[in-house]
Formats: C-alpha cells, sequence, structure tokens
C-alpha cells in the first residue's frame, strides 16, 4: 500500500533561517540551530493524520567551505531527536538530480517509503522547494517568509505565512481525501 507524507525544507521551515540583506542562510553550527515553538505541535498533528515525515533539504555549504560534515550531522542529530521526523534526505551537490529544484530527493524518499505523491505534500519557503515539488508531481505551499528574492513560479498551491497555518492547510484539505 502507498503511504502519503509532508516533505519539509529545513531552513526557514523547520528551523529559522538566518536573514542576512533580506535573504535566507542556513545555520552553520548547532549553536545556530532555532527552531521555532510552532514546528513540533504542527508535526504531531500531521503525524497523527498519517503522514511520513520528511525533511529534504539543500545543502551546498561544505562544498563551499562553509560547515563541515560534523556540523551537518550535529544539527541534523539535534533536529532528529527533537522532531518527529521519520528521515532526512540531503543533497550536499548543487549541480546534481537531487539539488532542488530538481525532485532527486523526494523522488529518492519516495522510493525507499513507496510514497503515493499525489497525497503528498512540500512545504518550503523558497522558489527552489515549490519547483521540487512541482517537479515530483506533490501538492506545494510555500511559506512565504518576505524574503528579498524570486517567489516561485509558478506558484505554489497554497500560500501560507507559518507553519502552523501550512499545517492547518493541508490536514483542511486533506479531510475530503478521507
Amino acid at each position: 500500500m502507498l503511504t502519503k507524507a509532508v516533505f519539509l525544507d529545513s531552513d526557514g521551515v523547520l528551523n529559522k533561517a538566518i536573514i542576512i540583506d533580506g535573504k535566507p542562510l542556513a545555520p552553520t553550527t548547532l549553536a545556530e540551530l532555532d527552531i521555532p515553538d510552532e514546528v513540533k505541535p504542527s508535526l504531531d498533528k500531521l503525524k497523527a493524520a498519517g503522514y511520513l515525515l520528511i525533511c529534504v533539504t539543500n545543502k551546498p555549504d561544505i562544498e563551499r567551505g562553509l560547515m563541515t560534515q560534523a556540523d551537518v550531522d550535529s544539527i541534523f542529530n539535534k533536529m532528529r531527536s527533537d522532531l518527529p521526523l521519520d528521515d532526512v534526505f540531503i543533497c550536499y551537490k548543487e549541480n546534481s538530480e537531487c539539488y532542488k529544484p530538481n525532485p532527486g530527493l523526494l523522488l529518492a524518499a519516495t522510493k525507499k517509503y513507496n510514497i503515493d505523491l499525489t497525497k503528498s505534500y512540500m512545504i518550503g519557503d523558497r522558489w527552489r522547494d515549490v519547483g521540487a515539488g512541482q517537479n515530483a508531481k506533490c501538492k506545494t505551499i510555500w511559506i512565504d517568509r518576505n524574503y528579498a528574492e524570486t517567489n516561485p513560479s509558478p506558484p505554489a498551491d497554497h500560500t501560507a505565512y507559518s507553519l502552523t497555518d501550512a499545517t492547518q492547510w493541508i490536514l483542511e484539505n486533506n479531510s475530503s481525501e478521507v
């Protein structure tokens, strides 16, 4: 049987992005990791509704020399211990099939967990996240953080202003599928 999933970007969705000149940056150390209070209750609701929760994230910062693998491991070990994530898929190479907006991370998770993408969602705060969801043929939610960068085009299925809002939309949208 196919299962349903919510794919979530990390920086700007599961944890706060560091904003410099209106642009979001990832935390590069565990000390910079900041998980907002809304995240765990939102994920708990999605989990209770039967969704697998899978973080899908680009991490080119090792390749760029901005962080180490140990930094990445410590950040995601902390997120896994604090949040009810089922798995984390990370793309380290910018020019690869897994680097969002390419759908590689979502497709790898789909293969591993037998996911029905038509009943799944991608939540992200950047155009790359929405593009990855669209390229994988799942529903998309853009959390508009008012960054000084390109908005998703074509637009996401839903625009939210918080993970709480995104979660509510999924649960309302899902109630018609039961």
